[in-house]
């Protein structure tokens, strides 16, 4: 599936752009390690399971798969979507071994149970449903 190689550079084409694309719906978009703490720390507090999107600007899968993630976190207020420029945050995108762009951590309690590189929505919305089912209420 639709995947950029990552590649850490810091020139030339940025528009700085991104959160128009990559924000919205309930989408917070991460720039600082300050601010991941915090949402992670609301997260475990609240008792929330976190989708972190680690992408960049540059990437056209990441585009692609950007409003689908919107979307998905309007339609799922009980998760939290947090969006990762792997370009503005370097070294914490390299502590999470980012080999390409996008890719999604799941993480519960602070830690991550699962992962997806690509765009692939198929599969992104499998692991949703995996996700919504895990944390319904069993009924009779």
């Amino acid at each position: 599936m639709g995947q950029c190689l990552a590649k850490h550079n810091k020139g030339g084409g940025d528009d700085s752009d991104h959160n128009v694309e990559f924000a919205g719906g309930n989408v917070h978009v991460i720039t600082t390690i300050e601010s991941w703490e915090q949402k992670i720390a609301e997260a475990n507090r609240d008792g929330k399971i976190v989708i972190a999107n680690f992408s960049a600007t540059w990437c056209g899968p990441c585009k692609m798969i950007a409003p689908y993630y919107v979307e998905l976190s309007e339609k799922h207020p009980s998760i939290m979507f947090l969006t990762v420029d792997v370009d503005e945050l370097t070294d914490f995108s390299t502590s999470w071994d980012i080999k390409a762009t996008p890719t999604f951590f799941f993480l519960k309690d602070g830690q991550q149970f699962d992962k997806l590189v690509g765009a692939n929505k198929p599969e992104l919305q499998k692991k949703m449903i995996a996700i919504l089912d895990s944390e319904a209420p069993c009924q009779e």
